[in-house]
């Protein structure tokens, strides 16, 4: 049940199920208006009928198909265009936008409401013409009304504004989950939990990255504790130990709540949503890009990300205690995020200066474990901006450079 769900989930993502949808029920709704041609008074029969209705579906049918082509080519182009100017791993965001399939679902199904109606006439079922006409005005008021959002939103579509916003709200979700859930639900497992002597340990059937662990299914074919020895985002190879039981369990069950795929994915990866921002900074602080506007702008970011997770409720929900699972730690997290912004950026006095900023304020927060591993980081930035910068005077303008030097 739980891969099925999950399935679903990353269906309802897919573009095409949208488009396809719309385009069912805009097939429906031609077949309906036709069935229900009786109910239909006769004297609107006879004032609306066939004639007055094919020159509105042939418009409709013309217009939307161009316009659906339009609308695609746009969209691979604006997918294109994040994907080289940011980091294709926001891809993956761009195309579950639910707001693109709606508008792309409307055109296409629009375009094959018309073309249905219009072989059903030509076909000689001309009858229920007034019901098509209605149903042809509703559809092209939804036409009008998705045209003006796309217009509106065609302005921001695939610039880096947009795909920061994505990966930022993306970030923003998994945090929060993640802050209320470290282990998934399950009971953390850090250096003080200790497996027995005798357990019973189970090897990955493929080599890939673990997706989605399922702690409630585990927690339901396991007739005692089970100890995850792997965690979302990280790679499995196949025969190495993935879990760990005591008692009697089935196998191929419990290995089948350990979902595996080619990649990692933002379900239950935090540490994932904060590599992609990064990644956007990185590719900005490139030779080839050189935009170093960006990168602070991802580190202001990362900085209220981190922030906001730090002051949210600590209270952990443990729903599964005889699950064990590693979760994702502080310093991983700021590791995550600040790593690569702190060597890329070395050279860069203004992003070496923010990040030592962020770093700051992060180390004066009041999650003990994120403060400690901001001012490790802040340590390490320092070092790299030292060493990346040519000229004494701007590693003196560093933040605290001068408390430093006072010391010495």
């Amino acid at each position: 049940m739980f891969r099925l769900v999950l399935w679903l989930r990353r269906l309802g993502r897919a573009l095409w199920l949208r488009v396809a949808a719309f385009a069912v029920l805009a097939l429906l709704a031609v077949v309906a208006a036709h069935l229900a041609a009786p109910l239909v008074p006769e004297w609107l029969d006879e004032r609306i009928d066939a004639k007055a209705v094919l020159p509105v579906l042939e418009i409709l049918a013309s217009s939307m198909l161009a316009v659906s082509t339009f609308s695609l080519g746009i969209m691979v182009q604006s997918h294109r265009s994040a994907q080289q100017t940011t980091t294709p791993r926001v891809l993956t965001l761009m195309i579950s936008d639910p707001l693109t399939q709606t508008v792309l679902g409307i055109f296409i199904g629009a375009f094959v409401y018309a073309l249905t109606a219009l072989i059903l006439f030509q076909a000689g079922f001309d009858s229920g013409a007034p019901l098509v006409l209605g149903v042809t005005l509703a559809v092209t008021g939804a036409v009008v009304f998705a045209l003006i959002r796309w217009i509106a939103y065609l302005t921001t579509m695939g610039t880096t504004g947009d795909a920061l916003g994505r990966a930022e709200e993306q970030a923003r979700k998994a945090l929060k989950s993640h802050r209320r859930q470290p282990a998934l639900g399950a009971t953390p497992m850090g250096a003080d939990i200790v497996t027995p002597d005798v357990v019973k340990t189970l090897t990955a059937r493929r080599s890939g990255i673990l997706q989605v662990i399922d702690v409630k299914g585990l927690a339901e074919c396991a007739d005692g504790p089970v100890w995850v020895l792997r965690r979302p985002g990280q790679a499995v190879l196949r025969g190495a130990p993935v879990l760990q039981i005591t008692g009697d369990g089935d196998p191929e069950a419990l290995l089948s709540c350990l979902v595996i795929g080619d990649d990692r994915t933002f379900e239950q990866d935090p540490a994932y949503t904060l590599t992609v921002l990064s990644e956007i900074a990185s590719r900005a602080l490139s030779p080839a890009v050189n935009d170093p506007g960006t990168a602070i702008a991802v580190i202001t970011r990362l900085e209220r990300l981190l922030w906001d997770w730090s002051q949210a409720d600590p209270r952990e929900v443990i729903d599964h205690p005889q699950v064990f699972v590693r979760p994702w730690t502080a310093e991983e997290m700021v590791e995550a995020a600040f790593a690569p912004i702190a060597r890329d950026g070395a050279g860069m006095l203004e992003v070496a200066t923010q990040l030592l900023d962020a770093l700051g304020a992060l180390g004066k927060g009041g999650d003990d474990g994120l403060a400690a591993a901001a001012r490790a980081m802040g340590e390490r930035a320092r070092a790299h901006a030292e060493g990346g910068l040519r000229l004494d005077d701007d590693t003196k303008r560093l933040p605290g450079s001068g408390a430093r030097t006072a010391v010495r």
